[in-house]
């Protein structure tokens, strides 16, 4: 079966996701790893500039990618109103599968479970790859860093054959105020540890008549230990990992896995 990839509708991503804490907790966090020297940053799916944006007006010189370019639209008029510039925050259109700027940084990010998107061996590595091709190269054992983020997966959740609307929430569209209605259906695939979602959207026009759209994309399960030695496969060192955004290490139970990993 072809793979689903992850592409969100860019105009309500924001308003969407805003139900999430950790939306607020891991720019900060992340800002607390950084030496005081400015650095030199990648944002791989950097989607509408929600991190890299603050990034730039810590004043650290980011590069911000997306396979999308709705969402680089959006970001380059989320990056203009803020007043930063091109050089303070370059953006372009750019698939971590197979990117290639031609220039390494300090540290390259992943945020946001965006790792849960790719569902086989094969694109991870290729997702490795590309993170180990943007790192400053190893210097007496020390080189670019890479940092990334996602969610610790839930067993009781995996054993489900199909969960139905899960986590109905309620936003309101950011570009005509209208009241969307969300919910979420997760199906357990046929591959292994893969998951089909379904986001839903409902709502009413100004004629008062029923709308509906959705979404779909496969997802994956990365556990610590698997995330671990995909970094190790690739050349990197786990330096540090953590369970949530109050530093506290990794267990069972923990809702996130945040990892900061140092190039050889």
């Amino acid at each position: 079966m072809p793979r689903k990839p992850y592409r969100a509708p860019a105009h309500w991503y924001d308003a969407e996701n805003a139900r999430h804490d950790v939306l607020q907790q891991d720019v900060p966090f992340f800002l607390g790893q950084l030496p005081l020297k400015k650095q030199s940053i990648l944002e791989l799916a950097c989607g509408t500039g929600r991190a890299a944006i603050p990034l730039a007006q810590e004043g650290h010189r980011v590069v911000g990618t997306d396979y999308a370019p709705e969402m680089i639209d959006l970001a380059v008029r989320r990056r203009d109103a803020a007043g930063l510039t091109n050089k303070q925050l370059s953006l372009a259109v750019g698939d971590m599968l197979d990117l290639d700027l031609g220039q390494t940084f300090d540290w390259v990010c992943v945020f946001f479970n965006t790792l849960c998107n790719f569902t086989s061996l094969e694109l991870q590595d290729r997702v490795f790859a590309t993170v180990v091709r943007h790192l400053k190269p190893g210097k007496n054992g020390k080189g670019g860093r890479f940092y990334t983020d996602l969610f610790n997966p839930d067993p009781g959740l995996w054993a489900e054959s199909e969960v139905t609307a899960r986590d109905p929430y309620i936003f309101r569209s950011p570009d005509d105020g209208r009241t969307i209605y969300f919910s979420t259906d997760v199906m357990r695939s046929s591959e292994p540890q893969v998951q089909h979602v379904i986001h839903r959207y409902e709502w009413f026009d100004d004629k008062g008549k029923r709308k509906r759209a959705t979404h779909e994309f496969d997802m994956t399960s990365i556990y610590p230990r698997e995330l671990q030695l995909l970094a190790e496969r690739h050349g990197l060192v786990v330096e540090a990992m953590w369970g949530n955004y109050d530093g506290s290490p990794v267990t069972p139970d923990s809702p996130r896995i945040i990892a900061r990993c140092c190039r050889k």
